[in-house]
């Protein structure tokens, strides 16, 4: 499944049912101690006319765990390489572009998402490169502070979000998302944000919206 030209290792699947020209594309990036087949089952919930390609993150944890950057527990909370997270956005982001090189889609109806530790490098990467999405997906995630701070405020008027969270998170507590919904809400971006009765996890309902989303992007 994985094409030659993409330096991630990834899973693909292909349009269901055909669009006017060519297909929108949704890339995914799946959370810290996942790996590429994780999301790619979130496809048969998502429009059947996406190219959906799921990605596996650059550092390997063993035993078919993968992470984009590292993370330790502490006393005062999780802390992380600030160094192996800008890695680890770097690999998404090139990734990103070698995908909209070697498959031909519809470059208006890009999207990127992911869950998580890849919902904080989609965000961070969707940013600092807005002009090339039309939206991204960010599932039980928080925003990077540098990430906003970065932001060009011209560049991300075009991009729209949409931010679902659990409020029972136990892993990304609801006050994170929260708190990035009062970030983004500084910036022109086109922002839905939604919380559910779930913990750190995608449930029906969120998908059931994520998808009405999408679908209303894609018309």
């Amino acid at each position: 499944m994985n094409h030659p030209e993409i330096s991630l290792r990834h899973l693909v699947r292909q349009p269901i049912q055909p669009s006017h020209g060519p297909p929108p594309l949704l890339i995914l990036a799946h959370g810290y101690g996942s790996n590429e087949q994780d999301l790619i089952g979130l496809a048969d919930y998502l429009d059947d006319r996406l190219l959906i390609v799921s990605v596996r993150a650059t550092l390997s944890m063993g035993g078919g765990a993968y992470a984009w950057f590292s993370i330790v527990y502490t006393p005062s909370g999780i802390e992380y390489d600030q160094e192996e997270a800008e890695a680890g956005a770097k690999a998404l982001e090139k990734a990103v572009d070698e995908i909209l090189a070697a498959y031909e889609v519809n470059r208006r109806c890009v999207f990127l998402g992911g869950f998580s530790q890849g919902a904080i490098m989609s965000l961070s990467v969707a940013l600092g490169q807005p002009e090339k999405f039309a939206g991204v997906l960010v599932m039980s995630g928080r925003v990077p502070p540098s990430s906003v701070e970065k932001a060009d405020p011209q560049r991300v008027r075009d991009l729209s979000i949409f931010a679902a969270h659990g409020k029972w998170d136990e892993v990304i507590p609801v006050d994170y998302a929260r708190h990035m919904r009062e970030a983004l809400e500084e910036l022109p971006v086109d922002l839905t944000y939604r919380e559910y009765p779930m913990g750190h996890q995608v449930s029906a309902e969120s998908l059931a919206d994520i998808d009405a989303w999408m679908r209303s992007k894609l018309s």
